[in-house]
């Protein structure tokens, strides 16, 4: 099967020839310097690379961009359609979106089928990263780095694709949307409240550690909160085992939890606030006598773009301040 493949050699090629042509009729054409530009050079996860600008025929495997592409009224050709659920229907689409399926058990062949002009890669589709390039040399992975802060991240992810999908006005207005919502969240915590970042999944409560706990844990060195407990994390994704009682004894004056399962719908769900309000060891907390627990939007496991992480900073803004 024949493959879009981005050619920006045979591009020069074709201007050169075009330039070659007006100049044997006797008839330079005037050089338009305000035309935009077909390719643009940026520095992704990997390094440098040239892409077309504004692509048409997109595959995105990128949860983190999945808002921020929806937005921005990009179209794709295909699509891990089991990650979207009913969040970005404007992406997923009908039939003429065709199912990458999960990262457990991509389904390469409709990569290459989709005949993609870019890929934007993403972290859960990593290890598949060689297989994608080969697909299409126009691949990118914008994904928060590991071991970077992780705000700078996202802005950085979102400086990126507004310079890919020329959109940098709205990709800055992003950025300072979310700098925005950090800076009042701060303004507004008092550090002498202790805080302590929970993930439920199951029927149990896991712990975030800070830093490190997936969601929650990066509003601990953004905001610069008290830690009600000080341990590192074993699994920043999922949380590590903790008892109710241990949370308990760490008496946080504050709970920001993350809630894995809220937007699958399984049989025997059980909410993190159901899980919470029903613990005989929390009643007496005092996050939980205060009404001072945050539960992240139930789409943000499934999104954690920017967008997702400036409705959350805004509402720790609104929390504390109240």
């Amino acid at each position: 099967m024949s493959t879009r493949l981005f050619r920006p050699l045979a591009a020069a090629s074709l201007v050169a020839t075009l330039a070659l042509t007006g100049c044997a009729a006797g008839a330079a054409a005037p050089v338009d310097e305000t035309a935009a530009a077909t390719t643009v050079t940026v520095e992704d996860n990997h390094g440098s690379i040239e892409v077309p600008v504004a692509p048409e025929r997109v595959v995105a495997l990128d949860n983190t961009t999945f808002q921020t592409l929806s937005d921005w009224g990009v179209t794709l050709v295909a699509a891990p359609k089991p990650l979207m659920y009913d969040l970005w229907p404007s992406l997923s689409g009908g039939d003429e979106v065709l199912d990458v399926g999960l990262h457990r058990e991509p389904d390469i062949e409709a990569v290459l089928s989709a005949e993609p002009d870019l890929i934007v890669g993403g972290y859960r589709f990593r290890e598949i990263y060689a297989q994608l390039k080969d697909i299409q040399p126009a691949t990118i992975e914008t994904s928060p780095r590991d071991g970077q802060d992780h705000m700078t991240e996202l802005k950085r992810q979102t400086a990126i694709l507004g310079q890919v999908f020329d959109k940098n006005d709205e990709a800055t207005q992003l950025s300072a949307d979310l700098d925005a919502a950090i800076a009042d969240a701060r303004a507004a915590y008092d550090p002498s409240q202790s805080v302590m970042g929970l993930i439920t999944s199951g029927g149990k409560i896991a712990y975030a550690a800070p830093g490190e706990g997936r969601g929650v844990g990066t509003l601990f060195p953004t905001l610069g909160l008290t830690p009600a407990l000080e341990r590192s994390a074993e699994d920043a994704s999922h949380g590590d085992d903790i008892s109710v009682e241990a949370i308990a004894a760490a008496n946080p004056e504050w709970l920001f939890v993350l809630d894995r399962d809220a937007m699958f719908g399984e049989d025997g769900y059980v909410s993190a606030k159901d899980l919470i309000d029903n613990a005989e060891a929390l009643k007496n907390v005092p996050a939980v006598q205060k009404d001072q627990v945050v539960y992240l939007d139930g789409s943000f496991y499934l999104d954690e773009g920017i967008q997702a992480y400036t409705k959350l900073y805004r509402s720790a803004a609104e929390a504390f301040a109240s």
